[in-house]
């Protein structure tokens, strides 16, 4: 009887389930600041690439004052808004710099993100002068 009572009890929570609604940040995604388009692309090892017009910043290696580079991301997803923060690594010496920013998903296909430039600290909320819309390309 009693494995009877505790099946009637178990099997509507079993029907019950999560949805995930966490949003991928994988992917190439399109903003326009002031009429220029520009591109961030995000991959699943963690790299970030930055492209506008016929320039690359960013991914497994580019060359940055002369010296090879590599920039990746690290996405906080545990606050809000959530925490996006791209580090620059130059690959001899192992050393990095951080932008520091925050990102806010609409939905599945646009972001807003903001940072905090020339090595300021991280924004708070999103403004006119420091964000962007990006919208999912792939």
């Amino acid at each position: 009887m009693k494995k009877l009572i505790l099946l009637l009890f178990t099997i509507p929570f079993l029907a019950f389930h999560s949805v995930d609604t966490e949003v991928s940040i994988i992917g190439k995604w399109k903003g326009e600041d002031k009429g220029d388009i520009g591109f961030v692309h995000f991959d699943k090892e963690g790299y970030a690439l930055f492209e506008t017009g016929d320039q690359k910043i960013g991914g497994k290696e580019f060359i940055m004052k002369g010296q090879k580079a590599k920039m990746t991301y690290k996405l906080n997803t545990s606050t809000k808004p959530m925490e996006l923060d791209f580090i620059i690594t130059i690959l001899e010496t192992n050393e990095s710099n951080k932008i520091f920013g925050i990102v806010e998903f609409e939905n599945e296909n646009k972001m807003h993100l903001a940072v905090g430039f020339g090595g300021s600290a991280r924004p708070t909320e999103f403004d006119d002068e420091n964000s962007i819309y990006f919208f999912r390309e792939e």
